[in-house]
Order: C-alpha cells, then sequence, then structure tokens
C-alpha cells in the first residue's frame, strides 16, 4: 500500500485543506445525528443489511463506529493515526463479508448530506467553493485508502502467494520500526553524552581557563543543539513526515567548525588548520546543495 504521505500529495491535500476541514466540525457536530439517519437509512433498506444485523448490538455499535469516522472526517488531524484507522476498517469490512460498495455509497451519503449543509450556513461564494473542494478530498482521500485495505486484506486471505509476502513486508516493517527505537535511544544517549561535554567545558570557565571554556563550550553547543534536530527530524520522520538529509550534512559541518576552533585554540600547525578549512568548505558546499534541493521538493 502507498504512503499517507503519498496519498495526500496525489490529491493536492494542505494545511489549508486541514484547517477548512477542521472549521466546519462544530456545524457537522451539531447535525451528526441527522446525517447518520439518512445514512442508517439507507443501510437499513438494503438487502444485506437484515443479514448482517443479526443483533441489535451490532447494529448499534456499527452506528456508533459510523458516526465516530464521520466527526474523524472533520477533526482537522490527518497523520498516520487517522491512516492506520481506516485501513482496519478496510480490514473489518472483509473479515464481515460486507462488500466494498456499500462503503462507496455510504461515503457518497456522507459527502451529498455535508456538501448541503455547507451550502445553506456558508453565504460566501469563494469559501464555499474551497470548503466543498476540501471536503471532496477528504471523503476521496479515505475511500481510497479504506478500498486498498480491502483489496489487500482480501488477497491476504485468499491467496498463499500474498499471504508469504504480506509476512515478509509485516516482518520487515516491524525490524525497521525496531531500528527506529534504537535509533532513537541512541540518539538520546548521544544527546545526554553531548549535554554532559558542554556542562565540562563551562566548568574550564569556572576553573579560570576562561579562553579554552568558551572556545570548547560554543563548539559544544551548537553539537548540543544539531543533536536536538536530529531528534526533531526522527520524530517528525516516525510521525510521517519527510527525512531531512541536510540535518546529518549539519552534524558534519559544525564537527568540522568545532574541531577547527580547538585546533587553533591548540597553535596546531597551519597545515592541519588548511585542511580543515577546505574540509569546512566542501562540505558547507554540500549542505548548501541538499538544502536546495529540500525547498523544492518541500
Amino acid at each position: 500500500m502507498r504512503s499517507f504521505k503519498e496519498i495526500k500529495h496525489d490529491y493536492r491535500f494542505t494545511r489549508d485543506d486541514e484547517k477548512r476541514l477542521a472549521s466546519m466540525l462544530p456545524l457537522i457536530e451539531e447535525n451528526a445525528q441527522e446525517i447518520m439517519s439518512t445514512v442508517n437509512l439507507w443501510i437499513m433498506g438494503t438487502a444485506g443489511a437484515a443479514r448482517f444485523f443479526t443483533e441489535e448490538t451490532r447494529e448499534r455499535h456499527v452506528f456508533e463506529m459510523q458516526k465516530s469516522w464521520l466527526l474523524a472526517l472533520f477533526s482537522g488531524d490527518y497523520q498516520n493515526k487517522y491512516f492506520e484507522t481506516l485501513v482496519r476498517i478496510g480490514s473489518a469490512h472483509v473479515k464481515r463479508n460486507v462488500d466494498v460498495h456499500y462503503m462507496s455509497r455510504v461515503a457518497n451519503i456522507v459527502k451529498n448530506s455535508c456538501v448541503g449543509l455547507i451550502k445553506k450556513n456558508v453565504d460566501d461564494r469563494d469559501e464555499l467553493i474551497d470548503k466543498v473542494i476540501s471536503l471532496g478530498k477528504i471523503v476521496d482521500i479515505t475511500l481510497d485508502i479504506i478500498t486498498m485495505a480491502y483489496i489487500e486484506e482480501e488477497l491476504r486471505t485468499y491467496s498463499p502467494v500474498y499471504k508469504v509476502k504480506s509476512a515478509m513486508i509485516t516482518f520487515a516493517e516491524r525490524f525497521s520500526q525496531a531500528t527506529n527505537l534504537l535509533l532513537v535511544l541512541a540518539l538520546i544517549g548521544l544527546t545526554v553524552g553531548v549535554g554532559w561535554l558542554f556542562i565540562q567545558d563551562v566548568m574550564h570557565l569556572v576553573s579560570g581557563d576562561v579562553e579554552r571554556g568558551i572556545i570548547s563550550a560554543l563548539g559544544s553547543m551548537l553539537l548540543l543543539w544539531l543533536m536536538i534536530e536530529l531528534m526533531s527530524t526522527e520524530i517528525a520522520h516516525l510521525k510521517g513526515g519527510k527525512f531531512h538529509t541536510s540535518v546529518f550534512v549539519g552534524v558534519a559541518l559544525v564537527t568540522m567548525i568545532r574541531e577547527t576552533m580547538i585546533a587553533t585554540l591548540k597553535h596546531e600547525r597551519p597545515e592541519a588548520i588548511y585542511y580543515l578549512i577546505a574540509a569546512i568548505l566542501v562540505i558547507g558546499f554540500v549542505y548548501w546543495i541538499v538544502t536546495r534541493a529540500e525547498e523544492r521538493h518541500p
């Protein structure tokens, strides 16, 4: 299955769309019962409803889940958790032998009902168009993900080859998650180590070695700042954000700057300092290229 980030990008689903949908939540909450009544009326009129809703508790549970899904459409929070919820919905429908056609029809009813509400409550034409477009995007994205999950679950259920492939992918994903956890723990340990190094450098100031203390503390502070950036980048990546290579190039750049500062303080040979300066220029040029590329492809 394609990543949630890729799907949102294909639909051109932006932060502005998220804000518009979140602004409509109070209106949808106020009229949620009316919308769900329309959905439920259609469901109960289908041939498969009597067969599926054999128990009153199941009927009530399904209708409550549908209402939760409706409100989640306008939550404004569309991260990996939302994506995983939709995947579970698609898988659950396969296990309950609910045809994918019913999900498409429910999404269509919800979309039409919400568009009608928006038209009644929004007077400005441009705002109305923007909100209807944003609503169309999130409904289509939602249905797209649920349908993909439905198809994958069907393949997993009925195809032995796909079962093996799915098991391998699941193992690889879990291994990747475990590796990411180890990386986060390693970053935490390194950040603590750099913090201790910064404290030691500050202690040189207290002991009277002002020149060494200031330069070393400045270098350690730069390293500490970069470690914090690395942590933030990894956390954003785990949440589904883009991985920024420039942060790692920045680590190398700051490390070389720190080495140059220390070498100057120790009065190293000029040749060694020249090599360090040349390395800084090369890494700085690479950093500039990488950041430019990331700005062009956010």
